[in-house]
């Protein structure tokens, strides 16, 4: 077995001999070296290597590149946050001037706001740092995304309809739909005792009583959307789409003049009056219906318009 070699200064002898070391003993020396090396690194690493400021430059350039996608990720939510508010302007008017002028419908606020779906589409974010953040900003996007498209789409309704608006005149009902010398209104718009049923009834439109028989005329160009013929209710019964969100409709006629489906004018003799259904007597009923709602044709009509008038208005074909 091997020896380490070592001097040593003996006191009696006053002179430097040989002591040799055990290879058992180099053998624990060494060891205990080493130990106190790893004992030394570990120290080191769970201590100052891991202490704030004292990262290692991987950590810390990953440490700056987390703080620098934070900041990138609060500045895209504050850009988001102003486009947000421009969609919302967009929408309101366009669901209180754009689309009312033509008499379009307004669209939902859970159909603007809609997202994507398929929320599997996020899962990607799992595990990663931020991932919440991440997630929210992805999820605003999205919803922006919707907002715009379904704005985009509408904005190209408007326009199609505005490029329409000088028919408006001509479609809106503006005229008697029977000659106002002839009749004489005998129920007006709102509630009502009804002579029949004896109870106190909403009335949708106005009566127009006057002789049998004598001409029903469109009150704006449209298209006949439906025509029914019954024996209770209102009886003979013809609805016309003018378009621009206006409708009209025609009960208790005596005959019908046009089908579903016929493009009509201003004018055009589409019926005559009646006593159809459940009726007193001789007349017509007359609903202006505008957005789906029935509102007072009382706004529509005017009594001052001569016969003369009325009969260049009136086709009596």
């Amino acid at each position: 077995m091997s020896h380490s070699i070592r001097y040593i200064y003996n006191e009696q002898t006053q002179a430097f001999e040989v002591d040799r070391l055990s290879a058992r003993a180099t053998i624990y020396k060494t060891g205990a070296v080493l130990l106190g090396g790893i004992i030394c690194f570990l120290i080191y690493f769970f201590v100052f290597a891991q202490a704030p400021g004292n990262a290692t430059p991987k950590e810390r350039l990953l440490r700056h590149n987390n703080r620098m996608l934070a900041e990138q990720i609060s500045m895209l939510d504050s850009r988001m946050e102003a486009q947000d508010a421009v969609l919302l302007d967009l929408s309101l008017r366009d669901n209180l001037v754009y689309r009312p002028v033509f008499g379009m419908e307004e669209i939902p606020a859970e159909e603007r706001n809609a997202g994507m779906g398929n929320e599997s589409r996020y899962d990607g974010f799992l595990g990663l740092d931020h991932a919440k953040l991440m997630e929210a900003s992805a999820r605003r996007v999205d919803v922006l995304t919707r907002k715009a498209y379904v704005q985009s789409v509408s904005f190209d309704e408007v326009k199609i309809y505005s490029s329409r608006a000088g028919d408006m005149a001509s479609c809106i009902p503006s005229i008697y739909p029977v000659n106002p010398k002839t009749v004489q209104m005998t129920s007006p718009f709102g509630a009502r005792f009804h002579p029949l049923r004896q109870a106190v009834i909403f009335h949708e439109g106005v009566d127009l009583a006057g002789p049998a028989g004598q001409p029903v005329y469109a009150t704006g160009d449209g298209v006949v959307e439906s025509t029914q013929i019954n024996f209770s209710g209102y009886g003979n019964v013809i609805v016309i789409d003018h378009g621009f969100g206006y409708k009209t409709r025609y009960a208790h006629l005596k005959e019908i003049k046009v089908t579903a489906g016929q493009v009509v004018i201003r004018g055009d003799k589409i019926g005559t009056l009646g006593n159809s259904g459940l009726s007193t007597g001789p007349h017509l009923h007359y609903e202006v219906i505008y957005r789906g709602t029935q509102i007072n044709p009382w706004n529509y009509l005017n009594p001052d318009i001569s016969p003369e008038e009325y009969n260049k208005q009136a086709r009596h074909g």
